[in-house]
Parts: C-alpha cells; structure tokens; sequence
C-alpha cells in the first residue's frame, strides 16, 4: 500500500498575485510568524490568506523616514468608513498615502481591533496566557531590525480580521469573512516598509482558535511581459 502523504502543488506567484506583473518578492509567513520587507513605490504587495480565517496584523511607514507612519485615525477620517477595502488609501499620520488598496476578495477588513499583546492576553483571558507569544511581541522582534521600538508601534491595519461594532458601540472579535486563497492587493504610494505579525491568536476567533501561514507577493506591474 501506498503510504506516501500527497501534496498540491504550489501555485506560481506571478499566477496567485492579484496584480499582474515581473514577480520582486514571494515569501511565505509561517503560523504566529513575523515578516517585513521595503514595497518600493509602484509595486503591488499580494497578501494571501491560504488556509482562511487568518488574521494578518501589520503596520506601515516611510520607509526613507519612519518617523511617518500609518495612522487609523488619519485613514478612517479621510474615508469615512472603518473598514478597508478596495479603493481604501492607507494613510500616513502626515495625511500622505502610503499604501492603497487596489484588489481586494474578501470585502472587509479591520483597523479599529488593534493589536494582541501579552498584557492584553492577560486582561481579556486570565493569568495563564500571559506567556503566549502575541502580535506586539512580533512587532518588536521584527521592528528592531529596521532600528523601530515599542515607542514606534501604533494603531494597525488587521487584514482578513472581522470586527463587527454593535449599536451600543461595542467591539466584537468573531470569524473572519476570508476563506483558503483569498487575497488583498496593496499598491505602495512611496516606498514603504510593510511589518507584519501573521498573529499568534488562539484565544478568540480572529484565526479560527488555529494560526496559519500566509503568503506575501510583490510584484512590479510595469515590468510586466
């Protein structure tokens, strides 16, 4: 009997990007991981969620000054919404674009939940969690290769993550909307330094109570044959 574990093949990246064009990037985010790397101005970031229902928190700055930064409230107030999608302009705390939106399959993602961090984890979830790796603690291991510390963290963008907000304006955390393979397209305005937490969450459903990679792709649309 055959007992050799089969495996699908891995779509090519320039076929999964959302964003045609010459393929500058394809890296995959393992599950509770962080990741980072500078979008040059023009090139197109393809998030993939593989398996679905994965929460991808991640933060934005200049890259050639990181002192300008994303900023939820900036964002929020320029588009009168709370949730992105496609057309949403990412902005800067300056009210410069960073990023923007430009291809977008799953229709609503988050950027009032905010971030998992030890503290919070022992808040909302009691004593035991407080040694779970979270999502600020990716923050600050990737952020220091780019010289960024805690002071440097703010508000951030929650990808595929499904916060819904009740009449009385309460938070709700509760499965995501995304499934295996959808994917958001972000076009950097400028070059810009992308930081990622594929976040470690197992203590409510932003990830299923299951972490899972994700995977990152960077095309160049006008080096497209």
């Amino acid at each position: 009997m055959n007992t050799a574990i089969e495996t699908k093949p891995i779509p090519a990246a320039g076929e999964t990007a959302l964003v045609p064009g010459a393929v500058v990037l394809d890296e995959f985010v393992k599950a509770r991981g962080p990741w980072s790397a500078v979008v040059a101005a023009g090139d197109v970031l393809t998030i993939v969620d593989l398996e679905g229902n994965q929460a991808v928190d991640c933060l934005l700055y200049a890259a050639e000054d990181t002192s300008v930064r994303y900023s939820a409230p900036v964002t929020i107030a320029r588009q009168q919404s709370i949730v992105l999608t496609t057309a949403s302009v990412l902005r800067a705390d300056t009210g410069a674009p960073l990023m923007t939106v430009v291809a977008d399959e799953v229709g609503v993602h988050d950027t009032i939940g905010g971030a998992c961090s030890q503290e919070s984890n022992t808040l909302r979830y009691g004593q035991h969690t407080r040694e779970q790796h979270a999502c600020v603690e990716n923050f600050l291991i990737e952020g220091s290769r780019w010289g960024l510390g805690k002071r440097d963290l703010v508000s951030n963008i929650n990808w595929f993550m499904n916060v819904p907000v009740d009449p009385d304006g309460a938070l709700g955390i509760v499965d995501g909307l995304s499934a295996p393979g959808k994917r958001v397209a972000l076009r950097a305005e400028v070059d810009t330094l992308v930081l990622v937490s594929n976040c470690p969450q197992v203590n409510n459903p932003c990830n299923g109570f299951h972490p899972t990679p994700v995977r990152m792709i960077v095309t160049r649309p006008e080096a497209a044959l």
